[in-house]
C-alpha cells in the first residue's frame, strides 16, 4: 500500500476516524484488556483502527483484518518511584511495522520534557524511516509527558501540536486542552496542516463529559479520536464505542449519542 492507502485505513471517507488504543500494557498496570483479541472482535463494528504493541499485532492478526493497524514504536513510561524519568524511549520502527502489516506507526513527542532532545531525535528518525517505507506516522504530542492535565494549556498544546506537524507527522494525536472551549481548540486545529485527533486519557467515569469533550473537538475541526481506557474500562465497552462513533462519524449530539448506552 502507498501512504494514502494506509491512511485511508484510519481516516474514513468523511475524513474522520475512531481509533482504539490498546497499547497500555507496557506502560501501566491495566484492567479491562485481559482478552485483547475478544475486545477487538467485539468493537470492530464501531472502530476504524487500533494502536497495538508488537505482541498484540502478532497475536491478533486475524481479528485485526480489515482494520487500520497502528504499531506502537515506543514505550511511554510515567515516573515511578525513583526511576529515571525518560518519558518515552523508542523500541521499534518501520521494519517491524512492515513485518506485521501495520498501516501506521505511533510514537510519543513530549515537548519541554527533561529528555526532550532524545525524544525529538527518535521521533525524527522514525519519520525518516517512514518516508522510505510509505508508512504514516502518528505522533502523540503532549507537553512535558503523559497524564499532566495542568500542563495541557492552550499555549502548550498549541505549540506541541504544531511541532509534531513540523517534524513531519501525518496525524497528530493530542489531549484536549484543559478547560478550553471548542472555539479555542479550533485555533490549534486550524494552525496545524495535518489532521488532529484527541485522546481520552484516564477513565473519566462520566459518559456525558467524555462525549461532550469529543463533540467539542469534532466541532472545532478535529479529525477524530484515539480513546482507549474510557472504552475498554467502561462497563459497556461496545456501547460507549458506538456512542463515540456516532459523535465522530454521524455528527450526533451528546444527548443523541447517550441513547446508545441504553
Amino acid at each position: 500500500m502507498d501512504r494514502d492507502q494506509n491512511l485511508s485505513r484510519f481516516l474514513q471517507s468523511d475524513g474522520r476516524t475512531v481509533i482504539l488504543p490498546i497499547d497500555h500494557g507496557t506502560a501501566i498496570p491495566v484492567t479491562g484488556m485481559e482478552d485483547p483479541i475478544g475486545l477487538i472482535e467485539a468493537l470492530n463494528p464501531v472502530v476504524d483502527g487500533y494502536v497495538v504493541n508488537l505482541g498484540v499485532a502478532l497475536a491478533a492478526g486475524d481479528a485485526l483484518e480489515g482494520k487500520g493497524v497502528c504499531l506502537r514504536t515506543d514505550c511511554y513510561k510515567p515516573r515511578y518511584g525513583d526511576n529515571l524519568d525518560e518519558g518515552s524511549y523508542r523500541l521499534y520502527g518501520a521494519e517491524e511495522a512492515l513485518t506485521v502489516g501495520a498501516h501506521a506507526v505511533m510514537n510519543m513527542l513530549y515537548t519541554h520534557h527533561s529528555n526532550e532532545a532524545g525524544i525529538f531525535r527518535e521521533a525524527a528518525e522514525l519519520i525518516s524511516e517512514s518516508l522510505d517505507a510509505d508508512i504514516p506516522v502518528i505522533l502523540e504530542a503532549l507537553p512535558f509527558g503523559i497524564g499532566r492535565p495542568a500542563d495541557y494549556t492552550l499555549e502548550n498544546i498549541g505549540y506541541t501540536v504544531r511541532a509534531a506537524a513540523e517534524l513531519g507527522a501525518d496525524i497528530v494525536k493530542t489531549a484536549y486542552p484543559t478547560g478550553a472551549s471548542s472555539d479555542e481548540f479550533r485555533t490549534i486545529v486550524e494552525a496545524c496542516f495535518v489532521p488532529v485527533i484527541i485522546l481520552g486519557g484516564s477513565a473519566l467515569g462520566d459518559d456525558e463529559a467524555l462525549l461532550t469533550m469529543v463533540k467539542n473537538a469534532i466541532d472545532a475541526g478535529a479529525a477524530g479520536i484515539a480513546v482507549g481506557r474510557n472504552v475498554w474500562q467502561h462497563p459497556k465497552p461496545a456501547k460507549i464505542a458506538a456512542a463515540l462513533h456516532a459523535v465522530v462519524h454521524d455528527d450526533a449530539s451528546v444527548a443523541s449519542a447517550l441513547k446508545c448506552l441504553a
